[in-house]
């Protein structure tokens, strides 16, 4: 029996994978989402709140990444391979903390204004987080309609490679723009969280491909 074969015969036997992904994907999207809001606010006080909103995420994320191990542990027959489920939670759970650790500088920093690209960026953080769910939805029957699946994974590719230009646009602007140096190191430093997180959310579309060469 070929592999492919052997997926659909035993994905029905245990369901409890694609929703507990769903919700590690959720909790990125809105990570993302009060980033993006993140970058809009000017009074120190909200941003901070929204920094507090964006850790109680971060520590939502980890539970769900603990409780995908946790079923891996207790599940002999899995949908995927156990070891492309445990990457595929682990990559999430990294963008969600490296969200959060962009949201941590923002509030250590307190940098007077958020240079024009950082917007640009956590645009294209978000709508990363948004393909990822959408790959994750199409997990549950991707075997029927594949393709989406694929149109995902190679869009997330696609923004990586926009928030790499965005950046070095961006940091070539900081350079010739800010005139006081420590507002230019506190700028660079959030700049380079955001392209990491970029690329994290990459990451994870690394592996969704990886599924779907394995077993479309």
């Amino acid at each position: 029996m070929k592999i492919n074969n052997l997926l659909n015969f035993f994905a029905p036997k245990d369901q409890k994978f694609i929703p507990l992904l769903k919700e590690t994907a959720d909790t990125m999207k809105r990570s993302a989402d009060l980033l993006q809001e993140l970058f809009t606010i000017s009074d120190m006080e909200q941003r901070n709140e929204c920094c507090r909103l964006i850790k109680a995420e971060e520590i939502k994320g980890d539970k769900a990444t603990g409780r995908i191990l946790k079923a891996l542990n207790e599940t002999f027959i899995t949908p995927f391979d156990r070891e492309d489920i445990d990457t595929l939670a682990d990559e999430m759970d990294d963008v969600i903390d490296a969200i959060n650790r962009t949201a941590q500088k923002v509030m250590w920093y307190e940098p007077q204004s958020f240079p024009e690209c950082t917007a640009h960026l956590t645009r294209v953080i978000k709508e990363g987080t948004i393909e990822v769910q959408g790959a994750i939805n199409e997990l549950a029957h991707f075997k029927r309609n594949d393709q989406e699946l694929r149109k995902h994974y190679k869009q997330i590719k696609k923004l990586e490679e926009e928030a790499d230009a965005l950046y070095e646009k961006g940091i070539m602007a900081l350079f010739h723009d800010e005139k006081n140096a420590l507002e230019l190191i506190k700028s660079k430093e959030i700049i380079q969280e955001l392209e990491k997180t970029a690329n994290k959310i990459n990451n994870t579309g690394k592996v969704l491909k990886t599924i779907f060469v394995k077993y479309a």
